[in-house]
């Protein structure tokens, strides 16, 4: 099978090689890849950011969507045929996260879905719901459970609150379409008017221009008539959370979920957490309860997760590359085909 590995760190190493076809054991499903999706955490993997001491060789990639080749003995949850979507941790089935549960992550520290062919725990599958396509399908096993698991299982998310959403990438845009799937307003940050317009028609009620107005927590202040939202989707990092602080009401909530302004800082305060009795929240992906209870959400509203682009399997690094660039509104998808 056809692969996509990195031997040493950095995109420049991001190689095309030919791996046997596992064969399925006890309790495992072989997958054929018809869709990868991209996060940024696959960048950083791929660059040595994230973890610079990752056993390599790494197939890299965490999302992915396709079809059950064949199944291992006494797998029944699936079978051959059966449209699926892998979880990010394989060991994460239910209840809270621990060493145990996390250590299953896939696209580091074990082999992602950036292949033709992949071995799963079949207890770590889900059903692709019949109304998705592959693309589609491919971007949720993070993105979405992320954004779930945030405003939903964190943040006890009610109708009627307003969320308050950095970006346009994919969690963000994701955590968009989940705030309106359950009856919140939503307010947009965002470098770019065209972006914040096509927030608008996905159901936000507010752009903000972070570049034109950056003190955009004041403008926040001012279109929640001074009280603040009820939650952030934190996805800047230390380069964004004073000002989250600042934006979020009395009591509210704050889902610290990227780092795209940067990991740490010296200029950061807590004295708002305590003198505003704030839930900040740190959100790592979720469980396949999650992603489950997402699916049937999704499913009877019939939200279509939003792809921006789809690069073929030849053009992976070119997809790598677009990431980075950080031009995309919604999801990066990886085409593998047949």
């Amino acid at each position: 099978m056809r692969c996509y590995q990195v031997e040493s760190f950095g995109l420049d190493h991001l190689q095309l090689a030919e791996r046997p076809v596992p064969a399925p054991g006890p309790g495992q499903a072989l997958v054929q890849i018809k869709a990868v999706s991209l996060n940024y955490r696959d960048l950083m993997m791929v660059q040595g950011v994230y973890n610079p001491k990752l056993k390599l060789p790494l197939i890299p990639c965490s999302d992915g969507a396709g079809v059950v080749l064949a199944v291992g003995e006494g797998v029944t949850r699936v079978q051959p045929g059966d449209r699926v979507m892998g979880i990010f941790s394989q060991t994460w089935i239910s209840g809270p996260a621990n060493r145990e549960r996390s250590a299953g992550t896939l696209g580091g520290p074990h082999d992602g879905t950036l292949s033709e062919q992949r071995l799963f725990a079949a207890e770590g599958l889900v059903h692709t719901p019949a109304y998705l396509t592959d693309h589609e399908a491919a971007t949720l096993p993070c993105t979405a459970v992320t954004a779930w698991h945030a405003l939903v299982e964190r943040g006890q998310l009610a109708a009627g609150e307003t969320v308050l959403i950095q970006g346009t990438g994919g969690l963000s845009i994701a955590a968009l379409q989940t705030a309106r799937l359950l009856g919140a307003r939503v307010i947009v940050t965002s470098s770019s008017d065209e972006k914040l317009a096509r927030a608008r028609a996905l159901g936000a009620s507010d752009g903000i221009n972070y570049k034109k107005t950056p003190q955009w927590d004041k403008a926040v202040r001012e279109l929640t008539g001074g009280v603040g939202v009820d939650h952030v989707v934190e996805v800047g990092g230390a380069g964004t959370l004073n000002q989250s602080l600042r934006a979020v009401r009395l009591g509210g909530h704050i889902a610290v979920i990227g780092v795209l302004g940067g990991a740490s800082s010296t200029e950061l305060s807590v004295v708002p957490v305590l003198m505003q009795n704030l839930r900040v929240n740190g959100v790592f992906v979720g469980n396949r309860d999650m992603f489950e209870a997402l699916l049937r959400a999704y499913t009877l509203a019939g939200t279509r997760p939003v792809v921006d682009r789809v690069f073929p399997f030849a053009a992976a690094r070119q997809a790598f590359d677009y990431l980075a660039s950080g031009q995309h509104f919604g999801k990066i998808v990886i085409e593998i085909g047949n």
